[in-house]
């Protein structure tokens, strides 16, 4: 940890679960404790349920991109308001900012796995988020199993026929007699698989973070859609509630893992702890006050020259020195993003090449710039 971190922990607030005192083991335990009444849910652990936990790539890549992140008061108190309250994050704020990777940092400081992504379009649905159905290919694969069935019933009959006495009857043309009822295109499981949403409902103790980004992008429905879901922190798959009469309990696959390893019953999902949900926003829509009403709203700046300092340290791993090679870069940044937008990342990409040596003649510093800072809004010259 160094300098900087060391003075952020010196400041932390008392009721403070982000970026809070204690282990991250102690913070999810006061998360667990500060549960409002009607934020309570009901959802039962499935107990062979196992959810990712901080091992492997998809940890990993949670962690890199969360520990970077250098959060200020405003955002950490803005956090933890969502925590206490168990309601989503919306985020707005200029592209580039880091909207999206104060997900990953929550889920980092916390250590609650990997962060579940559901990046929005203009054609997602509210059903893309909780979960995906592959009928047309559980209709494929139950056509070349009857196929396969009818062929093999040829082949016994042909081979019964050959044995056939003349004082045997001929019923070679006779169908074989069925072996019991038939599930109309086989069974289920395989077909589904639950989306992040939907993976991040399932009931468990420890609340998984989900990042949706860029709902301003979404169709004008979805997110008056998505206000049942976050209400009662549940929903129903149809598919497997219209076979909960011969089979209540159905594993299948989630948004972490394909294969059917969750159980699921009657067709109902139910949240146990709700998910930490961070939405973020460019701002190129408003949101009806429904949505919002229901949302905690963090807007975040463009970061100060003294941000920008601290997480060119965090990200590249720098120490703090009279000698740091990058000051430079960072006024030459501050001075372009008052005639245009800039992306914090664009900065990390100029220390990034100076540091690894390139762009290193005096003459070329102009073209460097031009190069790697360029405007996202505003003159490109």
């Amino acid at each position: 940890m160094n300098g900087d971190r060391v003075a952020a922990a010196e400041a932390t607030k008392d009721w403070w679960i982000y970026q809070g005192a204690g282990t991250p083991a102690d913070r999810q335990a006061r998360l667990t404790e500060h549960r409002p009444p009607w934020r309570a849910f009901k959802g039962e652990p499935d107990p062979g349920y196992t959810p990712p936990g901080t091992f492997g790539a998809a940890w990993d890549e949670t962690l890199s991109r969360g520990a970077g992140y250098v959060p200020d008061e405003a955002e950490i108190d803005a956090v933890n308001t969502a925590l206490y309250l168990r309601r989503p994050l919306l985020v707005t704020g200029k592209p580039g900012v880091g909207k999206s990777t104060l997900a990953h940092s929550i889920a980092a400081d916390l250590e609650l796995g990997p962060v579940l992504h559901w990046p929005i379009t203009s054609r997602s649905s509210l059903r893309d988020g909780l979960y995906q159905y592959d009928a047309i290919g559980r209709l494929h694969d139950a056509n070349l199993r009857h196929l396969d069935a009818a062929a093999a019933a040829l082949v016994k009959g042909q081979h019964s026929a050959d044995k056939l006495t003349p004082r045997q009857p001929t019923s070679i043309t006779s169908p074989p007699p069925a072996a019991g009822p038939r599930t109309p295109g086989g069974p289920i499981a395989p077909y589904l698989r639950l989306g992040p949403l939907g993976t991040a409902l399932v009931a468990q103790e420890r609340p998984r973070v989900l990042l949706v980004d860029e709902i301003d992008k979404s169709d004008i429905d979805l997110p008056g859609d998505l206000l049942t879901v976050f209400e009662e922190g549940s929903f129903e798959i149809p598919e497997l509630a219209r076979i909960a009469a011969h089979q209540s309990k159905v594993k299948i696959g989630t948004q972490d893992d394909p294969e059917p390893h969750v159980e699921i019953e009657r067709g109902r999902v139910q949240c146990l702890s709700f998910p930490i949900i961070v939405l973020t926003s460019n701002g190129e829509r408003d949101f009806p006050p429904p949505f919002l009403r229901r949302c905690i709203r963090l807007n975040v700046e463009a970061p100060s020259r003294e941000k920008l300092t601290q997480i060119v340290r965090q990200r590249l791993d720098l120490q703090a020195g009279a000698d740091e090679p990058y000051h430079d870069l960072i006024e030459a940044f501050l001075t372009r993003r008052v005639e245009g937008d800039l992306a914090t990342d664009q900065l990390l990409n100029a220390v990034q090449l100076r540091l690894s040596g390139a762009w290193s003649d005096d003459g070329d510093r102009t073209t460097f710039l031009d190069t790697v800072l360029q405007r996202l809004t505003g003159p490109l010259t």
